[in-house]
C-alpha cells in the first residue's frame, strides 16, 4: 500500500475538489511536454487515469485544457499527440486547415473537383467522420459543393476570395 501512495506521489491529492483537479493534471502533463522536447505522443487516458486515479471524465478534460492551450491535439484511435509551435494544427479549426490546403494545392481550382473526405483525413492525420463535419461547414460558407455519394464534392470559390481556374 505504502508503493502505491508513492507512486501517485507526484499525482493529485484526492481530497482536491474534483473542478481544480483536471487542472493541475493539466499542469502535470505540461511540465512532462516542456522537459521532454522530443515527445511527441501524450500518456493514454487509460495511462492518466492510473497515474492520478481519476476518472476517465477528468482526464479528458485535462485533455482539453491541453487542447485548448494548442499544447495538445487528438490523434484517429483515441490518442493525443504534443502541438509543438510551429508545427501544423494548434488551436486552428480544421476548416481553417482545409482552407490552408485548398489555397496550397496548385490543382484545387473553382470548378474542379475537391478532395475526398478520406484523402484530407489521411494528409490531415485526423478522422474521416471529423473531416466530413469540416467540410459541411465549407459547404455552408460557400467554397464547396453539396456532398453526394459518389460525387467528388467541387470547388464554388476559394478561401479568402480568390480566383484560380
Amino acid at each position: 500500500m505504502e508503493e502505491h501512495s508513492t507512486q501517485r506521489g507526484e499525482g493529485v491529492s484526492q481530497q482536491v475538489s474534483p473542478r481544480g483537479t483536471f487542472l493541475k493534471i493539466a499542469d502535470a502533463l505540461r511540465v512532462d511536454i516542456e522537459s521532454d522536447p522530443a515527445a511527441t505522443e501524450l500518456p493514454t487516458l487509460a495511462e492518466v487515469m492510473e497515474r492520478f486515479g481519476v476518472s476517465r471524465g477528468l482526464a479528458l478534460r485535462a485533455f482539453r485544457v491541453l487542447r485548448d492551450a494548442g499544447v495538445a491535439e487528438p490523434v484517429p484511435g483515441g490518442r493525443w499527440r504534443v502541438a509543438r509551435s510551429g508545427e501544423g494544427g494548434g488551436r486552428r479549426s480544421l476548416a481553417e486547415r482545409i482552407c490552408e490546403v485548398m489555397l496550397a494545392d496548385e490543382s484545387v481550382a473553382v470548378g474542379k473537383p475537391f478532395l475526398s473526405a478520406s484523402k484530407l483525413a489521411e494528409r490531415l492525420g485526423v478522422a474521416r467522420p471529423t473531416v466530413a463535419k469540416a467540410l459541411a461547414e465549407l459547404e455552408a460558407a460557400g467554397l464547396l459543393s453539396e456532398s453526394r455519394q459518389g460525387k467528388a464534392r467541387t470547388v464554388l470559390a476559394l478561401p479568402g476570395g480568390e480566383e484560380r481556374s
